[in-house]
């Protein structure tokens, strides 16, 4: 492999030249530029990324903490991380920490600061806030790129949205259609990380003087299998329900599928919106009605954040609410029978 040195060599500058044309700083002339980018050519100069890191104490990564990436969202959302990355000249590292106990403990202790220069965390609810308190005292900047709840400051830098409009949005366009008897369906714990959406569901019924009735609400994990599991009880036991709101694409995809597998027809018999627009809810039968959350900016403003962070240590830290909330209306809702 080629130096640096090699490559001055050929074109016939100094070193420093050739950093200059390669890192885009410095006074360059054109023909000077012109004679050092044929000279990388003719060697196959590649630089070498852990030399300059150790060089400049500054890593070219960044680390990605996913929580699932099993789950549909995920992938999405690193692909326009990575996007939000390579469009600074960062790569991204993933790790995935859905299986391991300490929560990406070990992930964190040997990566930040030394692989990476900043650490990106999709926010899949189980956060350990004390963890990553314990990395930005190394000098490490830590950014929840997905946060819930806009009221509350996690204490870490964040890129958040209002998940209870979000869930508020949901029920209120099948109140608009015409639904009062409108079931529930969480993919968290009561107060797990989808509370914000819950309360924007009933917070819709309590304004329009619809009652919140329990035994049309149920909790299950955030995956199709357990979404389709749970609907079949849900809708078994509720037959005067006409809609239901589940507060995400993935199990609601699930009852979808379930509500098929009873002989129930979407909308006809029982409508079904839910909250995020994964790629999957266009590609459903029938496509599915949801919240659009704004995963790209996420993406992009929490690279962004990170990035200032690496550069400069705020006061406080701070916390960025994305507004954009949208609608998709498909083919899973509509209003009820008469």
């Amino acid at each position: 492999m080629a130096t640096i040195k090699e490559v001055a060599a050929h074109a016939g500058v100094t070193p420093t030249t050739v950093t200059n044309v390669l890192r885009g700083r410095g006074r360059v002339g054109d023909a000077t530029r012109d004679r050092v980018l044929a000279a990388v050519a003719a060697t196959n100069y590649h630089p070498n990324l852990n030399a300059r890191a150790l060089v400049e104490r500054k890593s070219p990564t960044l680390a990605l903490m996913l929580g699932c990436l099993t789950n549909p969202f995920y992938p999405e959302f690193t692909l326009q991380a990575h996007l939000a990355a390579r469009s600074e000249n960062r790569f991204l590292l993933i790790c995935n920490t859905d299986y391991e106990e300490d929560g990406g403990r070990q992930f964190l202790n040997e990566v930040a600061g030394s692989l990476s220069d900043g650490v990106l965390v999709a926010n899949k609810g189980n956060l350990n806030l004390e963890q990553f308190k314990s990395i930005e005292k190394r000098g490490v900047p830590v950014v929840i790129s997905i946060w819930e709840d806009p009221a509350q400051h996690p204490g870490i830098p964040c890129i958040a949205f209002d998940s209870t409009k979000a869930g508020k949005m949901a029920t209120q366009h099948l109140i608009d259609l015409g639904h009062q008897h409108i079931g529930a369906l969480i993919a968290s714990p009561a107060e797990g990380i989808h509370a914000g959406r819950y309360a924007g569901y009933r917070d819709a019924l309590e304004e329009a003087n619809l009652p919140v009735k329990t035994k049309q609400i149920r909790f299950c994990e955030d995956t199709y299998e357990d979404g389709y599991r749970t609907a079949f009880e849900l809708l078994t036991t509720n037959k005067g329900m006409t809609a239901l709101f589940v507060s995400n694409d993935l199990p609601a995809i699930g009852v979808l599928d379930a509500a098929a597998e009873m002989g129930l027809r979407v909308p006809e018999d029982i409508s079904v919106v839910s909250v995020t627009n994964i790629h999957m809810a266009s590609q459903s039968r029938p496509g599915l009605t949801t919240v659009a959350i704004p995963t790209t900016e996420m993406a992009f403003e929490a690279i962004e954040m990170l990035l200032e962070l690496t550069r400069n240590k705020p006061a406080q830290p701070p916390m960025k609410v994305i507004e954009k909330l949208r609608l998709v209306e498909r083919h899973s809702t509509g209003a009820p029978k008469a």
